[in-house]
């Protein structure tokens, strides 16, 4: 079955349905679906991510084991 013809199946079975909450249900798939594809970002938070790429190249990172070494270390020093 192709991507059109289940669409088309869905929307016909959709249109059979008169259970609200049933109907409801499908709606909050629906919406969790099209939230999880779309990220708007602010200028600020692209500007952040943009000077965290430069830092990655930089190798300017700490990477988590040994920070989890560090903070254990401090922790056993207090």
């Amino acid at each position: 079955m192709t991507v059109i013809e289940l669409k088309k199946l869905l929307i016909y079975r959709i249109a059979e349905i008169n259970d609200v909450s049933f109907l409801n249900a499908i709606k909050t798939i629906l919406d969790s679906k099209s939230q999880s594809q779309t990220i708007t970002l602010t200028p600020e938070q692209r500007s952040e991510i943009q000077q965290s790429k430069k830092e990655i190249e930089q190798e300017l990172f700490i990477e988590q084991v040994e920070l989890d070494r560090e903070f254990n270390k401090w922790l056993n020093a207090r």
